[in-house]
């Protein structure tokens, strides 16, 4: 499998940004691995066009693929735009939004069954780690959120620690490796042989100058990262260990 570095703008982001697209694109023109930009809605039409080597996704969709949705934005939609994957379920999502398993899984089905590449986030808080729930709430996180249609090739898995995320925390290496290593032997048991060729992100406070350790767990195919997609100087050295690893 290919692996992947995504990065997730999050709110942020305008027309001048997308240079960083470019400059990245031109970095890593023969790239062994696949990057992808996530930037907000209203860029992914530009930045489909600002570098032929960098996918593009969005950071959300609705579950329907149209209807009387005022601010939404539906699967067919974004595949309309050129981009090709979407994030559903991201922790924001989930606490900003409400948003259940079984909403997350419908958003997931909505975005394969439109041509796109579904990146399902999952991840436990503090209090379920300090409560030593977490594998647990990945277990009930990845029965309620990922579709019985996903593969392989259709779908990707983020594993993100709520409060790693945009804090500086970050769990141990051993931590990461047993989140992971129960996420593929839990979505082989729901999904079957598919699942061994899944792609498996960490996301939470990745940088350049822990990348290539994170990368070295087994079971870590690439990473979700927020602020440090940002820049085109930040997010080149976290590609970088990720082509090296």
């Amino acid at each position: 499998m290919r692996k992947l570095a995504a990065g997730n703008w999050k709110m942020n982001g305008t027309q001048s940004d997308l240079a960083q697209i470019t400059q990245i694109g031109a970095a890593f023109d023969a790239a062994s691995v696949d990057i992808l930009i996530c930037p907000p809605a209203q860029l992914l039409i530009p930045a489909v066009t600002a570098s032929p080597h960098v996918a593009i996704g969005a950071q959300d969709c609705h579950a329907s693929a149209s209807g009387a949705h005022t601010g939404d934005m539906s699967a067919p939609q974004i595949h309309d735009t050129g981009a090709t994957y979407v994030i559903v379920g991201h922790s924001e999502r989930r606490t900003d939004h409400g948003e259940t398993d079984a909403m997350v899984n419908a958003k997931a089905t909505a975005a394969v069954d439109a041509g796109l590449i579904a990146i399902i986030c999952i991840g436990e808080t503090l209090q379920d780690r300090d409560n030593g729930a977490t594998l647990n709430v990945l277990a009930q996180q990845l029965t309620g959120s990922v579709p019985a249609l996903a593969t392989a090739q259709s779908t990707v898995i983020a594993y993100e620690p709520v409060w790693a995320i945009g804090t500086g925390l970050i769990p141990t290496l051993d931590q990461i490796a047993q989140a992971h290593a129960f996420i593929r032997e839990h979505l082989t048991a729901q999904l079957g042989a598919t699942a061994a060729d899944m792609r498996l992100l960490y996301g939470g406070s990745v940088k350049g100058s822990n990348a290539a350790d994170i990368f070295a767990v087994p079971h870590v195919d690439g990473a979700l990262v927020g602020g440090a997609s940002l820049s085109a100087q930040d997010f080149a050295p976290i590609i970088t260990a990720l082509q090296n690893a």
